[in-house]
């Protein structure tokens, strides 16, 4: 085969396949069958492998994946904004009036799904995919090319030559986020919370070989043309058309409406329907469709005044209560679980729900057998709000708390008036919990150290404490259930890493009573090693902000014990005694205390208060008068009332990072 007509045929491969992975992942639609598909893959890989030269970015061949070091951040040629949110009618209707009374006229809108994942910004440059960046804080985010290669609703070549940014949002499939759960599952690692929370973390992988084994999907929802479209393209559904017609994947659930009242049919319609969508949506955006009166309205400081995010109400759903299940957990706290009639609920199957104490189901009055009204707290962890049938709730018997530990059947004490909580340090469970605490990504966040490998272990006598995972061999690991050589090399060389963790990590990791991982933060801030803070006084410890009086005794009891200072005296001779001090990147919040409440749209609240620890700031689990600002997210609670009646400055997350990037108002 002559060079030139390897040229052709490398071309005419790119082509088929391009076509085949456009009909297939974006309109469902699929054009060669596995075979074909696969055999021309294979012949592309092998042309290119023989002559390298022609071997280009817009390849199928670059999906597969590469390893990176680290991810580096990119400045956003154009700032990605945050939505205004609304809840109800009423106020979709003050956000369209308030617009339309400056027009004098009613306002087409453009509805569509917000989708519950990841968003991103796309560069093609005459038609090819050169650069995939995160959202970040809106003006930076992190470049993740590689990864996002891999997603084959992305398209690598555009139908046009077209140079363009596009937005778009990278979501997990519902199924493919119960399969990745179940396979986690059975090898004993860590679960994700959410389709979200799976699709953030697979595109966050240094080894995107990792990413492309995961099922992700994108869908776009703008474009910024940088030609002559630009001038031509007059209102937003036409640009959607364009991207369309351009390869990309749309939501095909996108609508154009006359007015508001079409746009509140569509909340309603799509409220009730979402469940039966195979991804997850949490509400709608409603966007001005002329795109001139969107560059009239322009922007506040956060977000587009042409533009709302309709946030759907929490899902409710009645299912029946099978059981309660009690669990021993770290600190020897006995926590109820309500063990349901399993039910979909917000895009996913819940089978359990949190009852947190016994004087929570004495208040609900919940007994097993009751049907039971559930939801999810903020989309994310079901919660049993109510019992449903007064007739046959009185037939039932009421619940009585436990006396004796449900693992060990010691007798069980009363704590701090609510809880009850077994203190028998030979307890199974108890300790098992100790040390699949001690594992945790907040603590010393050992993969592949999960619930199945850490009971295995523990029946086989071959660890009874935190301290004896790192006396561990390959050998020993080897004798558990599914685990060969190369599994048992990872979990060995896992748990060997966690050595290095910073101090903030293994105070955490030491699940002293009273003591998360905020105070830890606080405190691996104020002492440089544990054995400056085994010496700390009540007083010493009573005096730091953030860490109240019955903390302080609890920490000074901790250190106190004979048996803790024995385990730390074993830890530091394997090689466990961090020291460091994290230095600040600045001191432009030096003296600030934050507390952090809500959740938060681009950055997990533990991320926030590393930003803020890193620029000599502080954080504090609770509100008070020595508190300077509160950054609250969505859904924030008790600790944003307590700030307004205290008159602390709130903080939006936008306002946060803005303070960070331009040192206002410190």
């Amino acid at each position: 085969m002559s060079e030139m007509s390897v040229e052709k045929r490398i071309e005419f491969l790119k082509d088929e396949i391009n076509k085949s992975n456009y009909k297939y992942y974006v309109e469902e639609n699929p054009y060669l069958s596995d075979f074909e598909y696969d055999k021309m893959f294979a012949e592309l890989k092998e042309l290119e492998e023989k002559y390298p030269l022609l071997k280009t970015s817009d390849s199928p061949t670059q999906r597969v994946g590469s390893v990176s070091e680290k991810f580096f951040s990119h400045k956003h040629k154009y700032r990605l904004y945050s939505l205004d949110n609304t809840y109800n009618e009423e106020e979709l209707r003050v956000w369209y009036e308030k617009i339309c009374k400056e027009y004098e006229q009613e306002l087409e809108l453009v509805c569509e799904l917000k989708i519950d994942g990841l968003a991103i910004a796309l560069t093609y440059e005459e038609g090819l995919f050169t650069l995939g960046v995160t959202r970040g804080d809106g003006v930076t985010g992190e470049n993740i090319t590689q990864n996002l290669k891999t997603v084959k609703a992305i398209p690598l070549k555009l139908f046009e030559p077209k140079t363009l940014e596009v937005r778009g949002e990278i979501y997990m499939p519902k199924p493919s986020f119960e399969k990745l759960n179940e396979e986690a599952l059975q090898a004993g690692e860590k679960v994700f919370a959410n389709p979200r929370n799976a699709a953030s973390g697979s595109l966050r992988q240094l080894d995107s070989t990792i990413t492309a084994k995961r099922d992700l999907s994108m869908f776009t929802y703008t474009g910024i043309f940088e030609d002559e479209d630009d001038k031509q393209i007059k209102t937003h559904y036409d640009g959607m058309m364009k991207l369309k017609a351009l390869g990309f994947k749309i939501n095909p659930n996108i609508k154009l409406v006359k007015n508001i009242q079409g746009a509140i049919d569509y909340c309603k319609e799509w409220d009730k329907k979402r469940a039966d969508l195979d991804y997850a949506t949490d509400g709608v955006v409603i966007k001005v469709n002329n795109i001139a009166i969107q560059k009239d309205l322009g922007y506040t400081a956060r977000a587009p005044k042409w533009a709302t995010a309709f946030k759907f109400p929490p899902e409710e759903v009645t299912t029946k209560l099978i059981d309660i299940e009690l669990n021993t957990g770290k600190t020897g706290v006995i926590t109820p679980v309500a063990i349901l009639e399993p039910v979909q609920l917000a895009g996913s199957t819940v089978s359990r729900a949190s009852l947190h104490n016994f004087d929570e189901i004495a208040r609900l009055d919940i007994r097993i057998g009751d049907t039971v009204l559930i939801k999810k707290a903020a989309e994310i962890i079901p919660k049993v709000i109510k019992y449903m049938d007064s007739k046959v709730h009185k037939s039932l018997p009421k619940y009585a708390a436990p006396t004796h530990c449900p693992a060990c059947g010691a007798l069980l004490k009363e704590r701090d008036g609510v809880g009850l909580y077994c203190d028998n340090p030979k307890c199974s469970q108890l300790m098992c919990a100790k040390i699949e605490y001690w594992a945790s990504k907040e603590a010393m966040d050992i993969d592949f150290v999960g619930p199945s490998i850490i009971q295995q272990l523990y029946d086989k006598k071959f660890i009874s404490s935190p301290v004896d995972l790192y006396r561990l061999t390959t050998e020993d690991l080897m004798q558990l259930e599914l685990v060969q050589e190369k599994s048992a090399t990872n979990i060995y060389n896992a748990i060997q890493n966690s050595k290095v963790r910073p101090l903030n990590k293994l105070i955490t990791a030491l699940g002293i009573r009273y003591v998360g991982k905020e105070t830890a933060d606080i405190l691996a801030g104020e002492f440089s090693s544990l054995d400056e803070l085994k010496q700390a006084t009540v007083e010493r410890l009573y005096a730091i902000d953030g860490i109240g009086n019955i903390m302080a005794e609890s920490i000074y009891e901790y250190f106190q014990d004979k048996n803790h200072l024995r385990m730390l005296d074993e830890l530091k001779s394997l090689g466990i005694n961090p020291t460091s001090k994290p230095k600040p990147k600045s001191d432009i919040l030096a003296g600030k205390i934050f507390v952090l409440t809500g959740t938060l749209q681009n950055m997990t609240r533990d991320e926030a208060s590393a930003i803020i620890k890193s620029h000599g700031g502080k954080t504090s689990s609770s509100v008070s008068k020595k508190t300077n600002y509160v950054l609250a997210g969505e859904n924030a609670g008790s600790k944003l009332d307590k700030a307004n009646e205290l008159g602390v400055i709130i903080l939006t997350e936008n306002d946060f990072l803005e303070m960070i990037k331009d040192n206002k108002d410190l």
